[in-house]
């Protein structure tokens, strides 16, 4: 019979029990069942609601199983449904009654939610470090190729000439942020629940500043309904993860795109690369890939959580279950992403010939003959018009927009000097860019100083 059998007269069908255990998948949270288990009896013989030697007899044989648990002496049994009754099955079948008593004044209602919570924060606090060593990864690759000049791209179409460690940095920007919501998400999983009970708290005289004490919580739920049956700090999570695996994505594809044959601006090493079973001679990004696809798993675990939270009435359903399944595995693929990353950025070498070939096409200096109108104030929209106009004579003549005359610039642009001849230089054209946030040489080297030292 279950432990919680006492009002049921037949045991739960194999089928329900099968249907029903979530051992299989909630048995890595052991570590923080017990740790939670400790506080409480803690407090519980503290307050005197349990004899103080029972507490310490408790805590000590929590600390067996947890020895027994790590080096693998331990059987979790389906048959007790989850980590929280395999654990306080094998403290009773040690301590008897007196193993029994741990469960005073708690539910698995708040002791589950008081897991994943201990849970989490040590997931986010190695999440963030994670993705401190990504962006590492992405500036030492910035700092070893500070001068290679690339074709920006919008509507991934050539737009004006930049550092291809700008481009870099870009994404050490995205990674930063997802770092400062994990760190946020962090403060509200801080929140201490256990002492809510199933749904409506406790008679006992329990001491809940003092669990949350002990477990070094910022402070203790206010209401016990909304602390079983939140969520929200789970679903607050899988967003970040979401978003995260988006910035990856992006990543991914900007990678994919730059291996092709048409692009060929980069090479990955062979340890991130596949081939093909039938065409010898293919090199595939499968590691940028299947991130792209990992980003949709990630999706799908937020999504499944969204929906599963939707229709649930207060207080504890047993639809929150399904929580774990979703949590772990947006986490594991998440840290997956972050193994393979670093290493596969380190490995990757420019063609830096290529590179700043495609970014030599004059055209994408056109913004630059733009803004030099500007400096003889003309207006903008006047300026932009004018170009426009001598890059579609440049078009119809079948002419580079550098292989024109003065005298055919002024066509279109009559305001165009000397001057105007020397503009489509694509270094040139980036170390103009020496705005803050810009991708001038000097410019970026500052980012790059910054970030070294911010991440050191």
């Amino acid at each position: 019979m279950a432990m919680w059998g006492g009002r049921f007269s037949e045991n739960t069908s194999k089928d329900v029990a099968d249907y029903s255990e979530s051992i299989s998948f909630d048995k890595r949270l052991y570590k923080y069942d017990i740790q939670g288990s400790k506080a409480h009896a803690t407090m519980l013989g503290g307050a005197g609601i349990i004899p103080e030697a029972t507490a310490k007899m408790i805590c000590e044989e929590l600390d067996n199983i947890l020895d027994r648990i790590e080096k693998g002496d331990f059987e979790f049994k389906m048959e007790l449904e989850d980590i929280h009754m395999n654990i306080e099955s094998a403290l009773i079948a040690k301590l008897g009654d007196e193993g029994a008593r741990v469960h005073s004044a708690r539910s698995r209602n708040d002791q589950v939610a008081l897991d994943i919570r201990l849970y989490l924060r040590d997931e986010i606090a190695l999440l963030i470090d994670m993705i401190r060593e990504f962006q590492k990864s992405l500036v030492a690759k910035a700092a070893e190729n500070p001068e290679a000049i690339m074709p920006g791209f919008t509507h991934l179409q050539h737009a004006q000439p930049v550092l291809f460690a700008h481009h870099l940095l870009a994404y050490v920007e995205m990674l930063d942020r997802d770092a400062e919501r994990l760190a946020d998400c962090a403060k509200r999983i801080n929140v201490l629940v256990l002492g809510s009970g199933a749904i409506a708290g406790s008679t006992l005289p329990i001491q809940r500043e003092k669990v949350c004490e002990l477990l070094n919580f910022s402070r203790v739920s206010r209401n016990s309904m909304d602390a079983v049956a939140d969520r929200d700090f789970a679903i607050e999570l899988l967003s970040d993860l979401a978003i995260f695996a988006m910035h990856t994505s992006r990543l991914s594809e900007d990678l994919i795109l730059w291996c092709s044959q048409e692009f060929d601006f980069v090479e990955l090493g062979d340890a991130f690369c596949t081939g093909s079973s039938l065409m010898p001679q293919k090199k595939n990004p499968d590691v940028a890939e299947l991130t792209r696809g990992k980003t949709a798993r990630i999706y799908g675990d937020l999504m499944a959580m969204l929906t599963m939270c939707k229709g649930l009435p207060l207080t504890y359903n047993r639809d929150l279950q399904e929580d774990k399944e979703q949590i772990f595995d947006a986490l594991d693929t998440a840290k997956k992403i972050l193994r393979v990353y670093p290493p596969m950025l380190a490995s990757m070498e420019l063609k830096k010939e290529n590179m700043a070939k495609a970014a030599s096409d004059p055209a994408l200096m056109a913004t630059d003959v733009a803004e030099e109108l500007v400096k003889l104030c003309v207006p903008f929209r006047t300026a932009h018009h004018r170009v426009g106009a001598f890059v579609k004579y440049c078009k119809d003549n079948n002419k580079q927009l550098n292989e024109c005359t003065l005298e055919e610039m002024q066509i279109t642009i009559p305001e165009a000097n000397a001057n105007f001849l020397t503009l489509f230089d694509a270094k040139s054209s980036v170390g103009k860019r020496e705005v803050t946030g810009g991708t001038g040489f000097n410019e970026v080297k500052k980012q790059i100083a910054f970030w070294q030292k911010t991440l050191e």
